[in-house]
């Protein structure tokens, strides 16, 4: 069988900020930060939103809220969070659009391949990332935000849905 997700995240753009920008568990080198509760890291969100889809276990939210009150921020713990409900489904593919005009993602797109590849436990070369501007047409594609939306295929044995059946 197979199982489709969909999961979106966007954060404001702080400039001159002390946070660290992070996105795909890969940090930035910027004079800028997302406007977050977290570290923002929108792709990992947008991830986790994906898979929450999937199990209809909402991670950011109320999950996530209580972990921050704990003092856990980094999204990479509530990406984790998400797969553990996932049991038996197996991610197949993840395809990540960003739009924003700023950073510059083309540098970083191996680098944050390599660094979802880890935390989801599969192979790079199923993992797509495009990013856009937007031609700026939105906030984000005007340098005030960044958007990501994540679509992820992931799969469950026939044997396996018919014995819950």
């Amino acid at each position: 069988m197979n199982i489709t997700g969909i999961g979106q995240d966007s954060h404001r753009i702080i400039d001159n900020n002390k946070k660290e920008l992070v996105i795909a568990g890969v940090k930035f080198d910027e004079q800028f930060s997302m406007d977050a509760n977290s570290d923002g890291d929108v792709v990992l969100h947008s991830i986790t939103n994906a898979i929450s889809s999937i199990t209809t276990v909402n991670i950011l939210g109320k999950i996530a809220d209580e972990m921050c009150k704990k003092g856990i921020t980094d999204s990479k713990e509530y990406l984790k969070e998400a797969l553990s409900y996932l049991g038996d489904i197996k991610i197949n593919h993840v395809a990540i659009s960003i739009e924003a005009k700023r950073p510059k993602f083309s540098p970083k797109i191996e680098e944050m391949r390599n660094s979802i590849a880890n935390l989801l436990n599969i192979d790079k070369k199923n993992i797509g990332i495009t990013a856009t501007t937007g031609e700026g047409l939105t906030e984000c594609g005007k340098g005030n935000g960044i958007f990501a939306t994540t679509i992820i295929s992931c799969s469950k044995s026939e044997e396996e849905n018919n014995e819950k059946m």
